[in-house]
């Protein structure tokens, strides 16, 4: 578990969100869209890390499908501050997407696995 790319990805990721809610709220005084996105960012890492103590292939499945939900919404957050001026850096967006498709690569692999 400790070496999972998507694992340490999602983490990364998680912290790079904090950085950017607490900068855009200490420069713009915004908080209503970071406090959206601080929630589904950090969650994304947390039901990954659910994923890996799963009771089955099921549940792991359904835990990264719940990741892939957060990281669809933070996404949206991201935009949205993006596009409206309150961030400017596209970066992080671009990190949310990669995390997004190794999701998506991650759950169709364990749709396909017949292995428990």
């Amino acid at each position: 578990m400790a070496g999972s790319p998507l694992l340490l990805k999602s983490k990364v990721f998680a912290l790079d969100i904090i950085r950017v809610c607490n900068e855009i709220k200490q420069s713009k005084r915004e908080s209503v869209l970071t406090n959206q996105l601080i929630r589904s960012g950090t969650s994304i890492g947390a039901n990954i890390r659910e994923a890996f103590y799963a009771h089955g292939k099921a549940d792991f499945i359904a835990k990264l499908q719940i990741a892939l939900k957060e990281c669809s919404e933070s996404e949206y957050w991201l935009e949205l501050l993006l596009e409206s001026g309150y961030y400017s850096d596209k970066a992080i967006l671009d990190k949310c997407i990669e995390v997004k498709r190794i999701l998506i690569a991650s759950i169709n692999t364990a749709k396909g696995n017949d292995v428990k």
